[in-house]
């Protein structure tokens, strides 16, 4: 943290000395509520204007290169969120991040137990039926589309999870890279599906809005009283870094098994003072 002084003279002769703190590893500064699903939201209408004037996939060439950048985005992002949420002395930092690696493990374990990741997978194989079933000719393929964009959308563990975020503490990068992994989705649904696929943003507004205002208006408020937001953002962190193992195909993680973490992270740092 670096503290910069510097003369502020309003007007004529009065002088006010004003201190300002500049932290490269602050969290995201006060911002519109929201951010990241806008964010999410344009990057789809953005890949579906895409899909409609370039009729051409991505090369192989290009997919790789957005998929290493993306995950090299997202480990940058998820580290960087849970340095962010430790601090005091080495001991104390050390008990927070072992406070966010067994709310991990809890977490899986409930995860488990909810069938979260099972569930997922169904959606997930719902919408490969969908897509294998349609052709171009179909007169429904604009509803089924939409259908099977908003579900892949909406129930991808990074909506949450990135939500939680954003609501928070405005950290609206998870989402963001979900912006642009939505929006290359949705280039290629679009030969398939057309112009319907664009309709997906709808439901992936109220959904991860709803989220990201409900955090912001009633948890965060708690959470900030209790000092656990740190504690949910060190877990969070953790979670976003699982996801650039996925996007880089190193790990397969069940990812939405985790999200019970996001409970078990302030439960734990509260009890373990």
């Amino acid at each position: 943290m670096a503290n910069l002084t510097w003369l502020v003279i309003p007007s004529g002769l009065d002088f006010r000395l004003q201190t300002l703190d500049f932290g490269l590893w602050t969290l995201a500064p006060t911002m519109a509520p929201m951010i990241g699903t806008v964010l999410n939201v344009a990057g789809i209408l953005i890949g579906g204007f895409a899909g409609l004037t370039r009729r051409r996939p991505l090369s192989p060439a290009n997919e790789s290169f957005f998929k290493v950048g993306l995950g090299v985005f997202t480990v940058f992002y998820g580290l960087r969120l849970t340095w962010m949420s430790v601090n005091g002395t080495f001991l104390q930092i050390l008990k927070q991040l072992l406070i966010a690696v067994i709310a991990l493990m809890l977490g899986k374990l409930t995860g488990r137990r909810l069938r979260l990741q099972k569930m997922s997978n169904r959606l997930g194989r719902q919408a490969r039926e969908r897509i294998g079933a349609t052709k171009p000719a179909d007169p429904r393929r604009l509803s089924e589309g939409f259908k099977t964009c908003a579900a892949l959308f909406c129930a991808a563990p990074l909506a949450i999870l990135g939500s939680v975020q954003d609501g928070l503490s405005g950290y609206y990068y998870p989402l963001a890279v979900k912006a642009v992994m939505d929006g290359l989705a949705t280039m290629g649904f679009i030969s398939l599906f057309g112009w319907g696929v664009m309709f997906a943003a709808l439901p992936v507004l109220v959904f991860q809005g709803t989220i990201t205002l409900l955090c912001m208006q009633f948890l965060k408020p708690f959470l900030e009283t209790h000092s656990l937001v740190d504690s949910v953002n060190a877990a969070g962190g953790l979670l976003v870094f699982s996801v650039a193992l996925v996007i880089l195909e190193l790990k397969k993680i069940e990812l939405a098994d985790y999200l019970p973490s996001l409970i078990f992270a302030p439960l734990l740092a509260w009890l373990c003072r």
